[in-house]
């Protein structure tokens, strides 16, 4: 059964680097870890595309008190030698335990930026409160995160420069399916603390599976909104993303 699903989603899906949604917990996984996601796709012939992505994940869990990661990324593409895709993100978290683990303070730090959406640069600082809020038979674990955090976005665009200070809210939920391979969905929704009615929000649902030794496949959905995006610029984004990732 396992073969066969890995067959579908790779002749469905096209190949692009992921790395993995599931929220860390501290002391599951001890000590320094990492993950690498590499994906090349090359089509010639009656259809001319290259696309590029490396992901990049870093972890270090010291099983007792706190777990800091990081992850960089990037992505480019050309359809018919036309560029179409390129974007740089980094994400920096540190979680520290305030209450038997179940209750985690959150800090975190994000530099990203996207062509294709307009953005030259957006920096991101924040923090919060994580909980978590049940845990069923060891295999399905929630989280609910509520914070707040500062934004500087520079567009290429002939808007300005914006500047926010945002409420940070999410939802987290992952079960285990079997060894080593596991269910994930979060949502994010980021609303301006001056106006609730200018908000972005993000979904994602991933599933892992375990296919050899340190080598996994990710599937990936994702929608994303920016109720107030930047002219010329759709308000929304779905994904659907297929990647091999290597474990370390």
């Amino acid at each position: 059964m396992k073969i066969l699903i890995i067959s579908l989603l790779i002749v469905t899906q096209q190949l692009f680097a992921l790395v993995s949604i599931v929220p860390v917990e501290i002391g599951e996984n001890p000590g320094f870890h990492g993950q690498v996601a590499v994906s090349l796709e090359t089509k010639r012939g009656n259809t001319h595309k290259d696309n590029y992505a490396l992901g990049v994940r870093l972890n270090y869990d010291n099983n007792e008190s706190y777990h800091t990661w990081m992850e960089l990324s990037g992505e480019y593409g050309e359809s018919n030698q036309v560029k179409d895709t390129n974007k740089l993100y980094m994400h920096l978290r540190h979680i520290h335990a305030l209450n038997n683990k179940n209750i985690c303070a959150e800090a975190f730090a994000q530099a990203q930026d996207d062509e294709f959406k307009l953005i030259k640069r957006r920096l991101v600082g924040g923090g919060g409160v994580r909980f978590k809020i049940f845990e069923l038979f060891n295999d399905g674990k929630g989280y609910l995160g509520v914070g707040a955090l500062y934004e500087d976005i520079q567009y290429t665009s002939t808007d300005p420069k914006d500047e926010d200070f945002r409420a940070n809210s999410y939802f987290a939920y992952t079960i285990k399916l079997g060894d080593d391979s596991d269910l994930s969905y979060t949502l994010f929704y980021q609303p301006k603390i001056s106006d609730f009615s200018d908000y972005v929000s993000s979904q994602k649902l991933a599933l892992k599976l375990h296919v050899y030794k340190l080598l996994y496949l990710n599937f990936q959905v994702a929608y994303d909104v920016d109720n107030n995006p930047p002219v010329g610029v759709k308000k929304y984004d779905f994904t659907q993303t297929t990647s091999f990732t290597f474990g370390f």
